[in-house]
């Protein structure tokens, strides 16, 4: 309940970030003129307005409520299982960290997949909508029925695999560096634990998380986004294709397309997210992260 709310305090505050992220992810080589974050955020709000920056933030909402739960609360199981596991009781090493946060990733993207597919498509139908196009869904419910009425049960799972891959880095990079920054900074009494250690560990982390999982966010977005056509045809065939299609038209920088908005949203996010949470879990009695 804790990450959850904390989870939804931090997605609204930093959604307009993603949205714009997202839209430069899917821009193509030569499409448009905006490309650069500012510009396309000005577009958003210019043939949208203000509200245009939200489009998508209910099923962005709906999945943390399972996404942000399952990956924090199995790598604090996963961690202290393997700690009480060692022989000495001592804190385990960056690897073992990262590897714990990268499986309790992997589950809860599983998991969430189908909301995360939902806020790609509705996040990509706002860029149709200022290309002057009809917009494929009019909601996320009305997105869900229609996805499984195209594209059967399993596209809800589609984009599954670039998703899995960029849950795994991602949560690899946050949750381990954010834990071993926060005790290297404490034990080095840079901070005590606090709003200060909390700050400085969510800006380490969301470097790392965004340095890490950008090129499989940028394959995630583009597999997701793209919907079959009525002859069943679509743009990439898998991750892979989409991969080398990428880097062979765009080149190997495309794959860090939208770093700066993702590093932008990121950082604010585990502000948000870890200050708030850690603070919860004073108020519940409950020990630190």
């Amino acid at each position: 309940m804790l990450t959850s709310l904390s989870a939804m305090a931090a997605e609204t505050t930093t959604f307009p970030i993603d949205l714009t992220k997202t839209r430069l992810q899917l821009l193509v080589h030569g499409e448009s003129r905006s490309t650069n974050a500012f510009r396309v955020a000005s577009e958003i709000v210019r043939e949208q307005g203000p509200l245009g920056l939200y489009k998508g933030l209910s099923p962005a909402i709906l999945r943390h409520l399972f996404y942000t739960p399952i990956r924090i609360v199995s790598y604090e199981h996963l961690r202290n299982a393997l700690v009480s596991s060692s022989a000495d009781g001592a804190s385990l090493s960056l690897p073992a960290k990262a590897l714990a946060g990268g499986i309790s990733g992997v589950i809860a993207q599983v998991v969430a997949s189908p909301a995360d597919l939902v806020k790609v498509r509705m996040q990509a139908d706002g860029r149709m909508v200022s290309q002057g196009l009809q917009p494929r869904y009019s909601g996320p419910l009305h997105a869900l029925n229609k996805i499984v009425r195209t594209e059967g049960f399993g596209g809800l799972w589609k984009g599954v695999f670039p998703n899995v891959q960029r849950a795994f880095l991602v949560n690899m990079g946050e949750l381990a560096c954010y834990d071993h920054a926060k005790r290297f900074v404490i034990r080095n009494q840079i901070a005590n634990d606090n709003i200060y250690a909390h700050t400085l560990a969510s800006i380490m982390s969301g470097l790392s998380a965004t340095s890490l999982s950008c090129p499989a966010d940028v394959v995630k977005t583009r597999m997701m986004s793209q919907a079959a056509g009525k002859e069943g045809k679509v743009i990439y065939n898998s991750s892979y294709d989409c991969l080398m299609k990428t880097v062979r038209i765009e080149g190997l920088r495309a794959l860090w397309k939208g770093f700066f908005p993702t590093w932008a949203r990121l950082g604010p996010w585990q502000f948000v997210f870890w200050v708030s949470y850690e603070k919860l879990r004073q108020i519940a009695g409950l020990s630190s992260f």
